[in-house]
């Protein structure tokens, strides 16, 4: 601990807005409490919360840091008290609570996972935020069983890479929909057995002519707005939806009839807010079912581009684009 700076380099906003609000800026080392590691971060991933954050449209929560970044990979430099599990120079992936965007950042030891074997800081950066949403939700919230099939909107992005990938290796019969013909093959080498384009087709007849008619048994959601009552026609009986974001629209006009006559269970959650050990228990269920896949690299995630820390803006800007396949990771 000895060798560790008084500070650091990490982003700043000011005030809400546009990419170019993103500035560097420097702070005192945080200081590390119970149960938590400082990691010496090498990379960390952006995501769609980091975005909404940096445009004032989801504020972290109490006590969490106002740094952007969730998801980072590094080298652990600090421990606190009762860690046990973790050594100084251990190198791990960790979901964040903030302060990815930072040489340095503060986290949960629970919340921590090997490098998997084999794989890059950037490639492990790209793991933790992703993996985390797609476990919690279409697995333990929803879950999805080997055998089913599942409906996952936006599949070629980093959250729906995650939720094809998983699924298919899991057992899942796959339909992912999709913007852009260019990107349908990006998603069948992810393992959707089907890929439906949502502006030329209509994929609830797609989904009915595929499943003969039945449904899906599970709808993995980040649109919101208008698919909402389409992904109910879409599932079979005592089908389940699973919302994890709304980039249509927050809002929607529920047929809730529809709901009803098919027994649907429609659940979500978001991440951030979760409890130390909500998040503990997805990382331990990561790490006893999804990790092993990684070492073996039956999956390795897709890195679409890199930025330095400094070019931030330009990697919020690709994002924002919607032209990305796959993750887009800050380095340092």
């Amino acid at each position: 601990m000895s060798d560790l700076p008084k500070d650091y380099a990490h982003i700043h906003i000011e005030q809400p807005g546009e990419p170019e609000v993103m500035q560097l800026s420097r702070s005192p080392l945080p200081v590390v409490g119970d149960g938590q590691v400082l990691i010496r971060v090498s990379a960390a991933g952006v995501n769609g919360p980091d975005l909404k954050q940096r445009a004032g449209a989801y504020p972290p929560p109490p006590g969490a840091s106002l740094i952007l970044g969730l998801e980072v990979a590094g080298e652990i430099c600090a421990i606190g008290e009762g860690v046990t599990q973790w050594q100084l120079g251990d190198q791990v992936c960790a979901l964040v609570p903030g302060g990815g965007y930072g040489e340095y950042t503060l986290t949960y030891a629970a919340h921590c996972l090997p490098i998997p074997k084999g794989f890059s800081m950037v490639q492990a950066a790209a793991l933790p935020e992703t993996f985390f949403t797609v476990w919690g939700n279409l697995f333990m919230r929803a879950g999805l069983k080997a055998g089913e099939t599942v409906l996952i909107h936006g599949g070629s992005g980093g959250i729906g890479s995650t939720a094809i990938a998983l699924a298919s290796r899991l057992g899942a019969q796959v339909i992912a929909t999709t913007g852009q013909d260019e990107k349908r093959d990006y998603c069948s080498g992810l393992g959707a057995h089907l890929v439906v384009n949502y502006n030329t087709q209509n994929f609830v007849e797609e989904v009915m002519s595929f499943t003969q008619g039945k449904g899906v048994n599970v709808v993995f959601d980040i649109a919101g707005g208008d698919f909402i009552n389409l992904n109910l026609q879409a599932l079979a009986l005592d089908g389940r939806m699973v919302s994890v974001s709304t980039q249509r629209s927050p809002k929607a006009e529920v047929n809730i009839l529809q709901l009803m006559a098919k027994r649907i269970v429609w659940t979500g959650s978001t991440l951030r807010p979760q409890t130390v050990e909500a998040k503990a228990e997805i990382a331990r269920r990561l790490h006893e079912r999804v990790w092993p896949l990684l070492d073996s690299q039956q999956i390795v995630p897709h890195i679409f581009a890199t930025y330095p820390l400094n070019d931030a803006p330009k990697a919020h800007r690709l994002m924002q684009s919607g032209e990305h396949r796959g993750k887009v990771v800050l380095t340092f």
